[in-house]
């Protein structure tokens, strides 16, 4: 970690880049920072999914959120390390527990999925532009629960068969970099960007005071702005859809738009699928149910 932090404090910037490594610099890291991005954990190898990565991943994870609900309690907090349909409930749960939790402050990274979208239905269609062009993707962010809003597209026509074939694709495109890297790792460079994507959109909304930035992201639902509606139609606390970023990080949670019938089918599998990731990433913090979120 110091190595990398000597490499990158070369870049041309007037930021100040410091190297922590171990348990024992937690404090010195995180103490009074305005964002922490957590991308810790082992990668994903060929055979292994997400939810395979718990077992090591969680204990990662709750260890970061203690740090973080200790000495950054105010931070935004945002998850990249997977499965993070399980992980952002950790760090929620976490925060509950030392009654620091605020929902508009924690995100799941799920960027990834969106960039992903963007490219793959340019690849078919190269009149879409990847870069100007933003693709709506709702669910959670592993395999099937991974829903592309790809009736929502107004620039091109895709077919029924395309849509399905992207669709698959999307969810799954993270095989195909395990797969190319035979064992040596999962999505590394794209991850990056994605996350960078995210954070610097949420830096220009709480920082710079931009509005109307809108970016797809996994958050707790309960105590949103505008989630009440989501909830409603899901049942479930944490869901990833379009939400409008602002200084205090969710501004607004945006409503799930019409869905095509293929689409609503989709989500209702994501929907089972989430309830489990969701009560497992409760459980491992609280050993049964939900710690009730401290009043703001």
């Amino acid at each position: 970690m110091v190595k990398v932090a000597a490499d990158l404090s070369h870049i041309n910037t007037p930021s100040k880049v410091t190297g922590h490594a171990g348990k024992d610099s937690l404090a010195e890291a995180l103490k009074g920072a305005h964002t922490v991005v957590i991308p810790a954990g082992v990668p994903r190898k060929p055979g292994m999914t997400r939810d395979d990565l718990f077992k090591v991943n969680a204990g990662i994870v709750r260890e970061l959120a203690e740090g973080c609900a200790q000495y950054c309690p105010k931070a935004f907090i945002l998850v990249i390390s997977n499965p993070v349909n399980s992980t952002v409930p950790i760090v929620c749960e976490v925060f509950k527990k030392a009654g620091v939790f605020d929902p508009r402050r924690v995100f799941g990274i799920s960027t990834l999925d969106i960039v992903r979208s963007s490219t793959f239905v340019h690849q078919i269609k190269p009149q879409f532009e990847p870069h100007a062009n933003r693709i709506t993707v709702v669910g959670g962010h592993s395999g099937a629960t991974i829903v592309p809003l790809l009736s929502q597209i107004k620039q091109v026509s895709l077919t029924a068969e395309e849509i399905k074939t992207l669709t698959h694709r999307i969810q799954f495109g993270g095989d195909e970099v395990v797969k190319a890297k035979d064992g040596a790792g999962s999505a590394t460079l794209s991850m990056a960007y994605a996350g960078a994507r995210f954070t610097n959109a949420l830096l220009e909304a709480s920082v710079l005071g931009k509005k109307g930035l809108i970016e797809s992201t996994y958050v707790h639902l309960r105590g949103n702005t505008g989630a009440e509606r989501n909830m409603g139609l899901t049942g479930l606390d944490y869901f990833a859809q379009d939400v409008e970023l602002g200084p205090e990080g969710v501004a607004n949670v945006l409503a799930l738009p019409d869905l095509s019938a293929e689409e609503q089918r989709l989500v209702g599998i994501a929907i089972g699928e989430l309830k489990g990731n969701i009560a497992k990433g409760v459980e491992f913090v609280t050993g049964g149910s939900a710690v009730p979120a401290a009043k703001l």
